[in-house]
């Protein structure tokens, strides 16, 4: 299958937004602290540059930005255990959906559309692409460019391509990454990522940087790292745009009383159908993944005044609804039980403090919650 930009990034596709509050009219909380990798001395790594140079000399890439590429550079063991210990993890729809567009996320969405507004509205007039569809992919990517990434992308890559499972993949994205720095859209010091080379706001790889980043600001830099996100906003509906997006038309919304057209999915069973449109697909092509199309779709909606999903999701595995899953944390917490913040999503915090309850109690850890579990909080 081919991969995507996105399917190797920071995003929701991985499961790496935060679901951290913030409230209109009131000041972000800080970031949630950015992954720190570091450098560690490897021979192996040291001959694979060498032996690469003439590649990136063939393509373009001169000493003196080598020379400035490398200079900081190093092998990151980080990025590999990253790499090899990827898990195949899913959530339901239910579940995605209220990472995508819990509450919290919501409100600190709309004061992020409300500064970036008249940025947002100009994009869409240049590019044919709705302000809110822009500002969710924002949200999805980094979370309104709070998890942009702090790894060295250089590093990233190199290392990637020297000792990854997928090195000619990242060979050519270190190549297009050093590109970026010979045009000087970013010096090496800020050319910084996640751990597998996706960039700024919007999480570009290096490839899809060179086809899609555009310089809106008109500064002479296509700059997607900036803490202005102007110009990684506009690359991002540059993209959409030029993958089909049709403006004024719709993407996808709940199937409803008085909804027409499209075509009607119900990604989880049981749950609420939804009406997708040609340009739901289109947002597949920046993630090919139904529940990141909906996660977009769906945030976009939020962002731009709707309310929350109308239809009920059955309950889980464990035979719990969201609502007393809900229940279920706050149990948990009321009880000294750190679950966080309760929304319904049982995550590694809530299964370490059931794990917690559970030891305290002498009943069998298993980390699971369920209608006991419920009835005993």
């Amino acid at each position: 299958m081919r991969m995507t930009r996105r399917q190797i990034g920071l995003g929701l596709g991985a499961l790496g937004l935060s679901a951290c509050g913030g409230t209109p009219g009131i000041a972000p909380a800080p970031a949630p602290r950015e992954e720190v990798m570091r450098a560690v001395a490897n021979p192996g790594w040291d001959a694979w540059v060498a032996a690469f140079r003439p590649r990136a000399r063939a393509r373009g890439v001169s000493d003196a930005t080598w020379a400035r590429a490398f200079a900081r550079a190093g092998y990151l063991p980080g990025v590999i255990e990253r790499d090899r210990n990827q898990t195949e993890f899913t959530r339901t729809l239910e579940d995605y959906l209220q990472i995508a567009a819990n509450e919290e996320k919501v409100a600190r969405g709309r004061a992020a559309f409300a500064r970036q507004a008249p940025v947002l509205r100009a994009i869409e007039d240049r590019h044919g692409v709705e302000a809110e569809v822009v500002a969710a992919i924002w949200g999805m990517e980094s979370d309104f460019g709070r998890r942009r990434g702090a790894i060295p992308v250089v590093s990233a890559l190199s290392t990637l391509a020297y000792d990854g499972r997928r090195g000619a993949f990242f060979a050519d994205q270190l190549v297009a990454a050093l590109l970026i720095l010979e045009r000087g859209d970013i010096a090496p010091e800020r050319m910084v990522g996640s751990w597998a080379g996706a960039m700024g706001h919007t999480q570009f790889i290096p490839t899809s940087y060179q086809a899609y980043a555009v310089d809106f600001t008109g500064d002479g830099r296509r700059d997607i790292w900036a803490d202005d996100p102007a110009d990684a906003l506009a690359s991002a509906a540059n993209y959409l745009a030029r993958a089909g997006w049709r403006r004024g038309q719709p993407w996808s919304t709940e199937a409803v009383a008085g909804t027409a057209g499209g075509r009607v999915i119900t990604p989880q069973p049981g749950g609420p159908g939804f009406r997708v449109y040609p340009n739901f697909d289109v947002i597949k092509r920046y993630n090919n993944s139904t529940n990141y199309a909906l996660g977009v779709g769906y945030l976009a909606h939020r962002l731009g005044g709707g309310g929350p999903i109308r239809g009920a999701f059955p309950p889980d595995a464990y035979g719990l609804t969201k609502d007393q899953r809900v229940a279920l944390q706050a149990g948990l917490n009321r009880r000294g039980f750190d679950a966080g913040t309760p929304d319904g999503v049982i995550g590694s915090g809530t299964r370490a403090a059931i794990e917690a309850f559970q030891r305290s109690r002498g009943l069998a850890v298993t980390g699971d919650p369920s209608p006991g579990l419920l009835a005993r909080l």
